[in-house]
């Protein structure tokens, strides 16, 4: 499952405002409908504001797909860190 470039320029593009836990949440509710058609989903785990870097869980389709590194680099980190300065990087944690 990937995020494709038409999929994401229909996500929203506007900065959002507010505390950074919030603004990732508002960003990941704006990609969500893409991941979800392809039987997938993503959770945010954790934010640590001194690193930068957001811990999310893929589930469903998205948690066994071969792809799912390069819809987290490319298309869930490329959004994050566009909108929202503090985002550094993203990584994914294991079900658990």
């Amino acid at each position: 499952m990937t995020l494709t470039r038409t999929r994401m320029n229909d996500a929203t593009t506007s900065a959002p405002t507010g505390p950074a836990r919030e603004r990732i949440e508002e960003v990941l509710a704006s990609l969500r409908p893409a991941i979800r058609a392809d039987g997938g989903d993503i959770e945010l785990v954790d934010f640590d504001d001194r690193s930068g870097i957001v811990r999310i869980r893929m589930v469903g389709a998205c948690y066994a797909c071969p792809m799912s590194s390069l819809t987290l680099k490319a298309g869930i980190e490329q959004r994050l860190r566009m909108l929202i300065p503090e985002v550094r990087s993203v990584e994914s944690v294991e079900t658990g």
